[in-house]
């Protein structure tokens, strides 16, 4: 599979607060990684632009999805949910990235399968920090599954 060529990790956010939106793009500035990142606003294009991915050829799959859970027009449960029992979707790592700290939206994500759960820190150092602790562990040290072997799930 490793060509040696290294492509760009491809993470799809979705968060409809620009300032959150900021701040991770600030954040991934940072980075040495290598990343491509899609950002969408709300649930329904959300569906659309991984509806899209699972159809276009080759690799447009995002490797992780940021999900925050409250989103207009289709909540972030309803899409983790969505995602989860899809069967070529299912595999992509979900980190939910919510301001809340409701132990029963902490449970109920944990029961639609995210992979993670993080609260939104107040202050940008905490955030850069967060970031940081997502790139390393899921883009650095953990093994994501490929797009083309989210094409053909394991019977």
């Amino acid at each position: 599979m490793d060509s040696g060529t290294t492509k760009p990790t491809v993470i799809l956010v979705i968060e409809d607060n620009p300032v959150d939106v900021r701040l991770i793009k600030e954040a991934l500035k940072e980075s040495s990684l290598q990343a491509t990142l899609s950002f969408v606003h709300d649930g329904l294009a959300a569906t659309r632009f991984l509806h899209e991915a699972k159809h276009a050829p080759g690799e447009n799959l995002p490797q992780l999805i940021v999900l925050d859970l409250n989103l207009p027009k289709k909540s972030g449960f309803e899409l983790l949910k969505e995602i989860k029992w899809d069967e070529i979707l299912k595999r992509i790592p979900l980190i939910v990235l919510s301001s809340s700290y409701n132990p029963a939206d902490i449970a109920r994500a944990y029961d639609l399968h995210a992979n993670c759960y993080l609260t939104k820190p107040v202050n940008f150092e905490s955030f850069r920090n967060i970031v940081k602790g997502v790139e390393y562990f899921w883009l650095r040290v953990a093994k994501l599954p490929c797009a083309a072997n989210a094409e053909s799930p394991s019977p």
